[in-house]
């Protein structure tokens, strides 16, 4: 045990006391701070030069529905610029409305496409009979692939036929444009078996950024340790230190204090969260920045906590005792990346499977892949972020996973043991099986 404690001790202060762990660990919370507000800061910085009223229309229709489409267009821009500018809203560029006969519709767009290519407009919209009667329209421009730009432009048309049709039924004209452009905020709170959980878009998002944050740090420390055991293998490091210690317990040394190495750089991440939850409104005050809403976190119960510890520590040990074998059985850096691979996918599967799980948290992926000892560490926090998981899925899933981080000591352990000695060609997966079984 003595010599256990020696090697965990190695293994945690080496990295807690080098230089990337401090930056990383006190420049992380300001990395993801910085992810999160720059790319919506950019976002409205780019609504300044939005072209989406910059268009020429086509209208073929016979009832001046271009007119207000166009006039639609420019209320929905001049809305959204002074919502996220204020006062620095920039003017929109009229639209231009081109009434064509249906006959010199094909010239009509003819021109309009030189014009797009000659950058005189971004693009052009073309009303005809189908509009009216199929509620189809077509849009063709530079920035036909923007999808902000685009959904604008097809909310703009949609509300012009609804206006023409209120009109059509007899409807006033002052009261058409205040039926038409009725905007509803949707605020959503989550409920469960405990009652009122509060937002559930805040839960939703709390959610994914856990599952990213377990998913980064069980693939970075869990990789540390296969560079770890493969530069002690590269440099006969480990010859030397075999002498006086047992494998297994060189093993489990190293698992135990990476590990926790990346455990503290959690509880500070987690700590600096509070901190900005709890005084955010004030820090962006004093840099001159009033008006932001208050930063709330969801209601986080000691059951989610300490399920969110054993799932880290599960997964890392799982995922850390695969990658620690890999280390041994290889003898260079470009051999560790080929062999890692397969490693890497089933971890890698997880967070490709964070979107679909979001939409439905209840589904039938999300519970199997709640469950699956090898997703688990990830889908899981993400599940009980969002949703009450049922009590016999969590425990399904805890002994599974502990089941598994089992079989992947015991077979690591066996790797490790005969690897770690080894020098040459990397292993064959018939030698793999005669190491786990003569080990």
């Amino acid at each position: 045990m003595a010599k256990l404690w020696v090697v965990i001790k190695r293994e945690y202060l080496e990295r807690v006391r080098s230089k990337w762990f401090i930056i990383s660990t006190v420049f992380g919370p300001l990395f993801f701070v910085a992810i999160t507000i720059v790319p919506g800061y950019l976002t409205m910085q780019g609504m300044k030069d939005s072209q989406v009223s910059d268009l020429r229309i086509l209208d073929a229709t016979g009832a001046d529905l271009g007119s207000r489409v166009a006039d639609r267009l420019k209320k929905m821009r001049d809305d959204r610029l002074s919502k996220m500018l204020g006062d620095d809203a920039a003017i929109v560029p009229p639209t231009v409305v081109q009434r064509v006969a249906p006959t010199q519709l094909a010239d009509a767009e003819s021109t309009a496409t030189r014009l797009v290519m000659q950058k005189v407009t971004q693009g052009y919209l073309v009303l005809d009979s189908l509009t009216l009667t199929k509620q189809k329209a077509r849009y063709a421009g530079r920035n036909a692939s923007s999808l902000a730009e685009m959904e604008m432009v097809q909310g703009a048309v949609r509300e012009a036929l609804l206006a023409n049709k209120l009109q059509a039924e007899g409807v006033p004209p002052s009261r058409i444009d205040s039926i038409t452009r009725v905007r509803v905020d949707l605020a959503t709170e989550k409920i469960d078996e405990r009652g009122r959980g509060g937002s559930g878009l805040v839960s939703a998002i709390f959610g994914f950024i856990i599952a990213f944050l377990l998913y980064m740090m069980i693939m970075l420390y869990g990789q540390n340790v296969l560079r770890g055991v493969l530069e002690e293998k590269m440099t006969r490091v480990a010859e030397v230190v075999m002498s006086s210690v047992k494998p297994d317990i060189l093993l489990a040394g190293k698992v135990i204090g990476v590990g926790a190495v990346g455990l503290t750089q959690q509880l500070v991440w987690f700590a600096s969260a509070a901190l900005m939850a709890a005084y955010g409104t004030q820090m962006m005050n004093a840099m001159g920045k009033p008006g932001m809403p208050p930063i709330s976190l969801p209601p986080i119960s000691p059951l989610l906590m300490v399920c969110l510890v054993l799932f880290f520590l599960f997964g890392y040990v799982f995922y850390s005792s695969l990658f620690a074998a890999v280390g041994a059985m290889v003898g260079s850096q470009e051999e560790a990346q080929q062999a890692a691979q397969p490693v890497i996918m089933l971890l890698v599967s997880s967070i490709i499977l964070v979107q679909p799980i979001m939409l439905n948290p209840n589904g039938k992926l999300a519970v199997v892949m709640s469950i699956l000892p090898f997703t688990s560490p990830v889908i899981m926090p993400l599940r009980m972020s969002a949703v009450q998981v049922p009590t016999a899925e969590l425990a399904a899933s805890l002994i599974l996973v502990a089941l598994a981080c089992w079989a992947a000591i015991w077979v690591s352990a066996r790797i490790y043991r005969v690897g770690l000695l080894m020098t040459g060609k990397r292993p064959s997966l018939k030698e793999l099986v005669k190491w786990i079984r003569y080990a």
